[in-house]
Parts: structure tokens; sequence; C-alpha cells
């Protein structure tokens, strides 16, 4: 199971947008990472407004450690030691309250980082599978089923024997929130680009629980939530400042709605 704060084995480089003006500023985000556990290294450009964080932290704690200076932070991507492998990102949603964003970073040939938060989840175990289709046109029951390419039977991420998308429980805690990291020896970016991740309803029994399901899906219940992965961009592949599309501003953006009313920004009113 990947815990509220759940760590992994090596850290990566996260790279956050952060509202900064001034060297002030860098010191104020500088002392509220340094030093902290789980945070390997800092580095801030001011003039980019961009900072630099290898961690084996979730990123939802890295974002808040930086925010707790008092500054917004936007994550623009993700990298490892190895040259770029290969990121992805699922942003999960169903006819229910759960939504989340999940993130996949290949660090090298064996091991795939999987880093994400989910809201709006009863609080305790969930299962969290990749799924055959990306394929959202009956909700999350269009999904098909685990992603097992050598038909294996269904088991917990630690065991050598698994469907590949089988990656156990995340742990939702009593404000409904899961936030884990975890690296995983089967999962890679590439073949799982264009597929589906889905969280599901109870607890995965990893194949254990003699139900009759077990070996199939874990008897985890009704699929919550789910999101097509896409791939996303890698340290520095990220330039947005604005998205001039709609006038929303990198900061406004983690406002606002992904579509729809409440999207664009408002347009100034006419002087009379």
């Amino acid at each position: 199971m990947v815990g509220g704060g759940g760590g992994g084995g090596g850290g990566a480089t996260l790279e956050f947008a952060v509202q900064m003006t001034c060297e002030s500023c860098a010191n104020q985000v500088r002392g509220a990472l340094e030093g902290k556990p789980g945070v390997q290294s800092v580095s801030i450009d001011v003039r980019a407004e961009q900072v630099l964080v290898e961690s084996t932290l979730t990123t939802a704690e890295v974002q808040a450690l930086i925010e707790s200076s008092g500054r917004r932070a936007v994550l623009k991507g993700l990298g490892g030691a190895e040259p770029d492998l290969g990121s992805a990102v699922a942003m999960l949603a169903g006819a229910g309250p759960v939504r989340g964003v999940v993130r996949f970073l290949q660090l090298s040939e064996e091991r795939c980082l999987v880093d994400g938060t989910l809201d709006g989840l009863a609080p305790g175990p969930h299962g969290l599978h990749v799924h055959t289709l990306g394929d959202l046109t009956s909700d999350c029951l269009s999904c098909g089923d685990h992603y097992n390419p050598y038909r294996r039977p269904h088991g917990g991420p630690e065991d050598s024997d698994r469907h590949v998308g089988d990656l156990g429980n995340v742990i939702a805690g009593p404000d409904g929130r899961a936030s884990f990291r975890l690296e995983d020896p089967q999962i890679k970016v590439w073949d799982v680009i264009g597929r589906s991740l889905v969280v599901d309803a109870g607890e995965d029994d990893l194949g254990r629980g003699g139900h009759a399901l077990s070996k199939e899906t874990g008897n985890s219940g009704k699929r919550l939530a789910c999101g097509i992965i896409a791939r996303s961009a890698g340290l520095f592949q990220n330039a947005k400042q604005i998205c001039a599309c709609d006038g929303v501003t990198l900061w406004e953006e983690r406002d606002r709605p992904l579509a729809g009313k409440g999207r664009r920004a408002e347009a100034p009113a006419a002087h009379l």
C-alpha cells in the first residue's frame, strides 16, 4: 500500500513556477525547503521564477512546502537522473466527486515513478490500476480490463507475477485526500500512454482475498474515477507563462475549471 506521504527510492527533480520578484522572495522559498526531510537539493532562478527541487516527497508535499513561504507555485515538469525517458499525466474524474492528477515519470528502464493526489475519496484504501483502453465513452466502464499484456493473474505491486497495471492501493485520509508516490518496476511510460488509469471504491486484496474476483481484479469494487494517460512535459519542456487562448495566467489557471463556465478570464468593464 502507498500511504498519504508515501516515499519511493531515489529522488526526482521537480520544476515549479513560483511567484518571485526579488532575492528576498527566493530566500523565503529556500528557507521553506532546505533542511526538510526528503528534500535533497534546491535551485532557484528569480528572473525565470523557477524553482528546481530534487526530492523523494510527493509533488503535493513539495508544493505545500513552497507555498508555506507565502508564494504561489505551479508544477511545470518532472525529471530524473537519467536522460528523459518519458513522462505522462492522467487527470482523473468520474460521475461522483472524486478528482485528481497522477503523473508518471520513467526514471530508468527498470523504474517508473507514479506520483499523484486524489480528492473526494472515502477515507481508507482504494485500488489503483492502469486499464487497457483509453476509452471514456461510457465513463470508466469503457476502460477495459487491467493492463495485462503477459496474461498473468492479478497481484500486488511487489509481486513479479501480476498484471502490469496493478499498482496496489492508495490511502485516503480523513479529509478524503490520497497523496502518494511509488516506484514501479513493471510500468513503462511508453507502454501506458493512451491507456487509462482508474481508482476504485474499495481496497484491492492484491489477489490474496480468496474471492472469485481476487485473481482478476482484486475485488476492489466499482470504478470511481478515471482518466486517459497522456504524454506530458518533462523538465524545461513547458515554457508556458500565459495561456493566450483565453487570457488566463499560469497563476490563475490553478483556480479555474478545465473548461466551461468560469474558465475564461473576465473581460474588463467598459469605461462609460
